[in-house]
């Protein structure tokens, strides 16, 4: 079982094909679009567990994944950075399992939030998407993981057009649809804004915000404003509407941001599901896997769940290296 394809170029699929070909595997990535033009390319990507469940091994997941984007914040190429902030409740049953990943976390004072609100202050990885996507395809073409554009309509059409070993189906929302899985699958549409930034530094997350879901977080050169969390919607217009809406939360909740100009705004389809899939799927004529159902939380579960996909797969015996693969190995370690 040495040749193993994934389906699926998004942080997912890359973060899989990328251990896939660590563990010894001779890796191809078949997907029909760019990582970048995918939801991957839209997300905040501040490391956090939403819309998904937070069962055992997602936690497991977001630890390892969260220490992995740790390590790689050591170097400013990967676009991964460490930065504080406050994730923000309205609520008294609020779930606070997924601070068991985190290395140290601690209440807001009394005061400084809105009137009924509390807050956790933690440090977390937050992703330059555009830089951090550019530099894992790289990665990942240094481990000797070569890429293709094609489309297929389910994994059997895949399988009959693919020589390889093993099938890896990382293509987020379309995975559904590749194993037919429809009637636990569904898009979480999101839509943002993107704002110049006026100097912030911190970010904060107010799910239970009364005019929706809100988040303000600052990158280098810009503050990516949010949001929406509209289930089983599948339109990917971007909402002046919704825009204006989430202007107006997000500079009641950051005064800083009021008359920033718009640098740009996006919409995308998060991959939700009952529950995040990752598993070997029976049924076909050579071992098949899943790897998808992440929700809003695809960055912070990609390393963890590739990691278990490759312990699931099992190790290879190639050992081919491209370029620049011993400088990331030392900088990974």
């Amino acid at each position: 079982m040495g040749r193993v394809t994934v389906v699926g170029a998004g942080v997912v699929g890359l973060s899989a094909a990328h251990e896939l070909a660590r563990g010894g595997h001779q890796v191809s990535v078949v997907a029909d679009r760019e990582a970048t033009d995918s939801v991957s390319g839209v997300a905040a990507a501040i490391w956090f567990p939403h819309d998904v469940d937070h069962s055992g091994d997602v936690l497991e997941s977001a630890a390892v994944t969260y220490r992995r984007l740790a390590e790689l914040a050591r170097d400013p190429r990967t676009g991964v950075r460490l930065r504080a902030g406050t994730v923000m409740s309205r609520r008294d049953d609020v779930d606070t399992s997924w601070t068991r990943a985190v290395p140290h976390t601690e209440p807001v004072a009394a005061g400084v939030l809105p009137d009924g609100a509390s807050g956790i202050r933690c440090t977390v990885p937050l992703v330059e998407t555009g830089v951090y996507l550019r530099w894992l395809r790289e990665a990942t073409a240094a481990r000797g993981v070569v890429f293709r554009t094609a489309g297929f309509g389910s994994v059997g059409d895949v399988l009959r057009h693919d020589d390889g070993d093993v099938l890896v189906v990382a293509a987020g929302l379309r995975s559904a649809a590749l194993f037919g899985d429809d009637d636990v699958s569904f898009p979480i549409r999101g839509q943002v804004v993107r704002l110049a930034n006026p100097g912030l530094t911190e970010w904060i997350t107010d799910d239970d915000n009364p005019g929706g879901l809100t988040y303000v977080v600052p990158r280098r050169d810009d503050v990516v404003c949010g949001g929406t969390g509209d289930v089983g919607s599948w339109d990917e217009r971007v909402d002046p509407e919704v825009e204006a809406a989430i202007l107006r939360r997000v500079t009641e909740l950051v005064p800083e941001l009021a008359g920033q100009p718009v640098l740009s705004r996006a919409t995308g389809l998060r991959p939700g599901r009952a529950g995040v899939r990752v598993e070997a799927v029976a049924g076909y004529d050579r071992p098949v896997y899943a790897c998808y159902g992440h929700g809003g939380a695809g960055f912070t579960l990609s390393w963890g769940d590739a990691a278990r996909i490759a312990a699931m797969v099992g190790p290879g015996t190639f050992r081919g290296t491209g370029p620049g693969e011993d400088q990331y190995e030392a900088e990974a370690s």
